[in-house]
């Protein structure tokens, strides 16, 4: 009996942070390069693709040309291609977008290995400090700074909670005693 309530405990808070990630890609983050996106558009397979955003994140739809996803919700962007497809194609089209891989986020300096990883949803400086393999010997906690995608801003000293977001640069700086 306790397996069992263990086993739907589980499975309870898998599917709450699967839904907590989707209602974020949906109604909050905004796609860019080097996201990777699956389209589905239902009955139409031949509308129904998966693809990276490159660096110039427009996409060649078919029947609908070149559309600029930049910046964009999979909302948005489902309502843009229905949009596109209703009427003279279908007459009631029913479109998904999904993120199935974010951009990645980046960390370097006195990490054991930097570099860029995954993004994942809720990710915090903590949590990035960890997928880097923890902090040197030689690091300062005091001095973690954060370069926003897109951005010339710095968020500097951040804390160890603060949120990271797809794109950002991590740099953890040097203790010097």
């Amino acid at each position: 009996m306790g397996q069992i309530v263990a086993w739907i405990k589980g499975v309870s808070l898998l599917l709450v942070c699967l839904l907590s990630a989707a209602a974020y890609s949906s109604t909050s983050y905004r796609l860019d390069a080097g996201d990777r996106i699956n389209i589905t558009v239902f009955g139409e397979p031949d509308l129904s693709f998966e693809l990276l955003l490159a660096e110039n994140p427009v996409i060649n739809y078919p029947f609908l040309g070149n559309i600029r996803v930049e910046g964009l919700t999979t909302i948005e962007l489902e309502q843009r291609i229905a949009d596109g497809l209703r009427g003279d194609y279908l007459i009631n089209p029913i479109v998904q977008v999904n993120i199935i891989e974010y951009r990645p986020f980046f960390i370097f300096g006195e990490v054991r290995r930097p570099g860029s990883y995954p993004y994942q949803p809720g990710l915090t400086v903590t949590q990035a400090l960890a997928l880097a393999g923890g902090l040197t010997d030689r690091a300062a906690t005091n001095s973690i700074n954060v370069f926003p995608a897109n951005s010339e801003h710095i968020r500097e000293a951040v804390s160890l909670s603060a949120p990271i977001s797809p794109g950002d640069t991590v740099q953890v700086g040097r203790r010097f005693f």
